[in-house]
């Protein structure tokens, strides 16, 4: 028996210009079958066509010293992943009737370890306001489920009742994805939200991907945005490390508002993940360059990780709990988070009109602590405040808002101008000025701020309007 498959068994050619990708499924199929790994040609250049014919991969495979090309102009399905990376077991079944916030165990009685989706239908949370505004949606957490029934994390949200339940068993086995160069010939479809998809779509838990470079080729003047060419969803344990990828051009199109916006476009997509790691992975494209979005987004994750990475931005969208980033750089775009348990910042390097940008979309809220140790804020434009957010208290976003619980600062370098004399704010004025009477989900202030080792010129005061934080406690070094 042969130790590994290959594309070429099952017709391949590798020349560039004829469609790979019917070889190329046949011969992941036939590798899930016999539990093979999968090994590309070195020197072969595999044209995977517009139409749609995804891989579903269930063994390892080694791409080093292969290359492919996705051209995605007139896409037969925009949807369809190119290479599908999914578990080899089906969900499991589990009852879980509520849960409250911050609970750390629940019954498990597979005795397997499981990732778990939960969502409650009956609640909406981060009903989005501004111009790509909407209707919220259901409120969602995921983790893992050990199998003695002790979580990866604390719940993040109380459920009064779990209306869904994905629980799917985690394989054990590590599965690899390494090497090989992928080009994106980009579409060209028309500039509005309609996300293609044509990736790497990993939903195993278990995965580890490496030395992957991802280039996109073939931008004009309009096109349909990107969800990602990494894309991580409903899984767990997942390492990139080493990996290059490259920004999308920014296109513009009408909001849900009915008013232009730009729209985000993606080279790395996670959602309702848990303990996923980016080490050691940069970009191809000028991190200061505004005519690209930034890198990455994700919704509903936890416990990420970001190390040595340089990428033009950090986003939690709809919600993280719980993040680090470690000796990373970001640019124009810089760190936006929203969500709930501990941001942990260290050793980096930020760019950005604020510190950490508490997202305004969606309440500028996080419920938790954030932590910073010696890093370096390159400030833009007129910046003024490490932590900057809008809420003016008139929105619902379908949870309180925090506009964080505890703030620690020890170590942060302003990288500016040391002639300017203006105040340095921890926080800004995110309150507005809207009548007092119209202020019925005002964000919560923060209990504490610890501030120590902040190397500036100007002086450093709390908050840009002191009386939104007449009770909050805070020292200074």
């Amino acid at each position: 028996m042969n130790e590994f498959i290959t594309y070429e068994a099952f017709g391949a050619i590798g020349d560039g210009v004829t469609d790979d990708m019917p070889a190329i499924a046949k011969a992941h199929a036939e590798a899930n079958r016999l539990g093979l790994p999968v090994k590309a040609k070195e020197g072969a250049v595999y044209y995977i066509s517009p139409k749609e014919c995804p891989a579903t991969v269930q063994t390892a495979v080694d791409w080093t010293g292969a290359k492919f090309i996705f051209d995605d102009r007139d896409c037969e399905n925009i949807h369809a992943p190119v290479f599908r990376v999914t578990a080899s077991e089906a969900p499991a079944a589990l009852e879980i009737p509520s849960l409250k916030r911050g609970q750390t165990k629940i019954d498990n009685p597979t005795g397997r370890d499981l990732y778990v989706i939960v969502k409650n239908r009956n609640h909406l949370d981060y009903i989005r306001f501004g111009l790509n505004q909407n209707n919220g949606t259901a409120r969602t957490d995921n983790f893992i489920v050990y199998a003695d029934g002790t979580l990866s994390s604390g719940v993040s949200f109380d459920f009064d009742e779990v209306t869904d339940i994905t629980a799917v068993p985690m394989d054990k086995e590590k599965l690899t994805l390494t090497g090989g160069e992928f080009t994106t010939i980009a579409n060209q479809a028309e500039s509005k939200y309609n996300y293609h998809s044509r990736n790497i779509s990993i939903s195993r838990s278990n995965v580890e991907v490496s030395d992957i470079t991802h280039l996109v080729t073939g931008e004009i003047d309009h096109g349909a945005p990107y969800s990602g060419f990494i894309s991580i969803s409903g899984c767990a344990n997942v390492l990139v490390h080493d990996c290059v990828f490259t920004g999308h051009y920014i296109y513009e199109t009408i909001g849900s508002a009915g008013k232009p916006v730009m729209m985000g476009s993606y080279d790395i997509n996670c959602g309702n993940s848990s303990n996923v790691t980016f080490r050691d992975c940069t970009q191809t494209t000028d991190i200061m360059d505004k005519r690209y979005w930034g890198l990455i987004g994700s919704n509903f994750c936890r416990d990420l990780v970001f190390e040595d990475c340089h990428f033009s931005r950090f986003d939690a969208h709809m919600g993280v709990s719980n993040c680090t980033l470690r000796r990373c750089t970001l640019g124009w775009q810089c760190l936006n988070a929203i969500g709930n348990g501990t941001f942990v910042i260290e050793d980096t390097h930020a760019y950005g009109y604020a510190f950490v940008n508490l997202r305004s979309d969606y309440g500028s809220n996080w419920r938790g602590d954030m932590i910073v140790r010696n890093c370096t804020w390159h400030p833009l434009g007129s910046a003024r405040a490490v932590f900057s957010g809008f809420n003016d208290g008139h929105h619902n976003f379908g949870f309180d808002c925090y506009f964080t619980e505890n703030v620690d600062i020890d170590g942060l370098t302003i990288a500016e101008d040391e002639t300017d004399d203006r105040p340095l704010y921890i926080f800004n004025d995110y309150a507005g000025n809207i009548p007092d009477e119209e202020r019925r989900y005002m964000p919560i202030p923060p209990k504490s701020a610890k501030i120590r080792n902040i190397h500036t010129a100007r002086e450093i005061r709390l908050c840009q309007k002191p009386e939104l934080m007449p009770d909050t406690k805070w020292t200074k070094d």
